[in-house]
Parts: C-alpha cells; structure tokens; sequence
C-alpha cells in the first residue's frame, strides 16, 4: 500500500482559508486518482474531492467553489485549498490512493482534523 501523510489541518474562524497537504510515498502519478475524504463526528465518510491520473478534477457539491484539489509530482504531494470555510466543514480530513490495481480507494492517511469555528 502506499504510505499517505497528511499535514495542514487546524482551527479556523468561519470565512477562513486553510490548505491541507498529502505526502505520499510513491509517484503520484503511478495511481489512478489520489482523493480527499473527511468524516464529521456521527457521519459517514464522504468524498470531498478527487484527481485522477489524467487532471480530472472532482468534487461534492458542497465544497464546489471553495475547495480545489492540486498536485505536485516533483514532490509527491497533493493538496486541498479550502477558503470561505464553513462550520460545517468541520471534520478529520482524510487523503487517499486508488493505485492502477485497485477498484477503490484502497490507501489512506491518519487523517488531520480541521475545526471552523462559528
């Protein structure tokens, strides 16, 4: 599996902007998307946003114009940009690989808590 590594997360004030990092331990590019999940307290995990390997970009409805999913292969890195943050965004953020193997996404990250305060 490939060893994901998030780091970005913290306490914002609604109207916020913070940006969430993935580190991963092999080339981004040798998956077939790399994604960014959270889950709030009492609900299922949700898909925030996705990149596959082509630059397709693909997010919930509820981060749509807020949130944007970037890449860095020289790095290995994939990031979350978030601003006009939300309390309702607040959630552990989770990042995540499909490799060219899997049918899901199948690698994850400890996962980094993000808190909007109202």
């Amino acid at each position: 599996q490939v060893q994901l590594v998030e780091s970005g997360g913290g306490l914002v004030q609604a109207g916020g902007s913070l940006r969430l990092s993935c580190a991963a331990s092999e080339s981004i590019f040798s998956m077939n998307a790399m994604g960014w999940y959270r889950q709030a307290p009492g609900k299922q995990r949700e898909l925030v946003a996705e990149i596959t390997s082509g630059g397709s970009e693909n997010y919930a409805d509820s981060v749509k114009g807020r949130f944007t999913i970037s890449r860095d292969g020289a790095k290995n890195t994939v990031y979350l940009q978030m601003i006009s943050l939300k309390p309702e965004d607040t959630a552990v953020y989770y990042c995540a690989a499909r490799t060219k193997s899997d049918l899901v996404f199948a690698s994850w990250g400890q996962g980094t808590q993000v808190t909007v305060s109202s």
